[in-house]
């Protein structure tokens, strides 16, 4: 009965074959090099900024606690899927059980979607900031910060869960091969025989909800911004005020305009060749944003 099981568990929910970079299968060991060497730096550099964050009481402050949970997210995020994917490139370790893969699903896209939370909250203290600077510390006091931190970790968390759980309804009959480097939703939900539309349109649901309501905030927190610094006398007051936000837009320009690319690819973008899309995801999520916040901040 014990063996029964198992092997109708083996059919219904098979070992996925992760391909890698569909089209440069030949150089993707070299590929891998610099993804190992960025993966190293995002270790690095997430690892730094916690601990100096953590261990320097003048940087207890609302920007650099937004910055420490960046980095605690680009930490999880890297972590989630460089290994495999390295793996994959490196030493052709192809193969990938399907709990596994569920799992690396969950994290990539829970904590994208916490990611997207915190850019929220860092364009929230820039308004603050500038638009109320005297009650900048009465608005933003750590117990606010600690219930943004526990929304944003909650809305990835709940949003997120029910994507692991439609998938193990589905049946993959069929081919198990994953043309990507790790496993993305969409990816995977394509693979399947059996009806996928309660799948789509709840991943088409959450982007929305979580893309569209966290761009919204941000457009509209940087409207209010545009709107103060404009009354500001003084070009050189107004370029300081501008100063500010610029290596925040950056981040937001950096998440978002990829992860947009990736999510209309998989649906629309039928003539964009895979290997882009491919590495440009790969990208996306290795790449650290803290980097870009620290070297333009």
């Amino acid at each position: 009965m014990m063996t029964l099981s198992n092997s109708s568990w083996s059919l219904l929910h098979p070992s996925f074959f992760l391909i890698g970079i569909p089209g440069l299968e030949e150089s993707q060991h070299w590929i891998a090099l610099p993804l190992c060497v960025l993966y190293l730096f995002a270790l690095v550099g997430n690892v730094t900024i916690l601990f100096i964050i953590w261990t320097e009481p003048c940087l207890h402050q609302p920007m650099y606690v937004f910055l420490a949970m960046l980095a605690g997210i680009d930490l999880v995020l890297a972590s989630s899927t460089a290994p495999k994917m390295l793996a994959v490139l490196l030493v052709d370790a192809h193969e990938i059980g399907y709990t596994v893969c569920l799992i690396q699903m969950f994290f990539i896209h829970a904590f994208s979607s916490m990611e997207s939370g915190v850019l929220v909250a860092m364009a929230l203290d820039r308004y603050v900031a500038i638009c109320h600077p005297l009650h900048h510390s009465t608005i933003l006091h750590p117990g606010v910060i600690g219930r943004i931190g526990m929304a944003v970790l909650l809305r990835g968390l709940v949003l997120l869960l029910p994507f692991p759980i439609l998938l193990g309804r589905l049946t993959f009959c069929q081919t198990t091969v994953i043309g990507h480097a790790y496993c993305e939703h969409m990816a995977v939900v394509k693979l399947a025989c059996s009806e996928t539309t309660v799948n789509r349109a709840y991943g088409l649901a959450v982007a929305l909800l979580v893309v569209g309501l966290d761009v919204l905030a941000i457009g509209f927190s940087y409207a209010l911004i545009l709107q103060a610094v404009v009354k500001v006398p003084g070009v050189e007051a107004r370029l300081k005020a501008f100063s500010t936000c610029g290596s925040h837009i950056c981040v937001i320009l950096v998440f978002y305009v990829p992860g947009m690319f990736s999510f209309l690819t998989h649906r629309f973008g039928h003539h964009v060749p895979h290997h882009v899309h491919v590495l440009l995801a790969t990208l996306y999520l290795l790449v650290p944003l803290h980097s870009i916040q620290l070297s333009m901040g």
